[in-house]
């Protein structure tokens, strides 16, 4: 999820064989179209590729914010909010739900929508939601070290693992400072390369 000095022209995937047909695929402007496409010339299918919806929960309890340690790539060993790719079939708050409770073994009722995310250069929009644990039982899943809830104060912000999070975080902690929460919407830009 971390990319650095790349530009949309930069990030074309590389779709080489028709899907339906298997034909070689040419990367064109279709009829009618205004963006460069992978267009198959046997079979005129067109392969569109849209941003991937990573969708997400900053899930409390008793004041405390619930955290995964990752236990994969990118940024293994980090700290994260409970967060993954929406699956085909389910709704944003049905994605918070089930990513939390395969990364951090959480049951959590969904609050509202708090956070949108655009990430044009990697070709990702991150939805987090607000919520809370619905009982105190958490356990580390497959892609989770480690799971643990935080205070405020005890947030691990050196190791948080991607930009987005730290900003959902920020953005989080400073409502619930002034008692009113509202939706953030932010874009955030390519990283420079160290």
């Amino acid at each position: 999820m971390l990319n650095c000095g790349t530009t949309t022209t930069a990030l074309i995937s590389v779709i080489r064989y028709c899907t339906r047909c298997g034909a070689g695929v040419s990367f064109i402007v279709p009829a009618g179209d205004s963006l460069p496409r992978h267009v198959c010339p046997a079979c005129g299918h067109i392969h569109y590729e849209n941003p991937r919806l990573v969708v997400g929960c900053v899930a409390e309890y008793d004041g405390c914010i619930l955290l995964c340690r990752r236990a994969i790539e990118p940024r293994l060993g980090f700290w994260t909010l409970p967060a993954g790719f929406m699956e085909n079939g389910e709704t944003t708050a049905d994605a918070a739900r089930r990513e939390t409770w395969e990364e951090a073994g959480a049951r959590i009722i969904v609050d509202a929508p708090f956070a949108m995310i655009s990430i044009a250069h990697i070709n990702q929009v991150h939805l987090f939601y607000r919520g809370h644990l619905a009982t105190e039982e958490y356990s580390a899943g497959e892609e989770s070290l480690e799971v643990a809830l935080f205070r405020p104060e005890s947030i691990p912000w050196p190791e948080i693992s991607f930009h987005s999070v730290g900003v959902c975080l920020e953005r989080y902690l400073a409502d619930r400072a002034r008692g009113e929460y509202r939706f953030h919407e932010s874009e955030l830009p390519p990283l420079p390369c160290p």
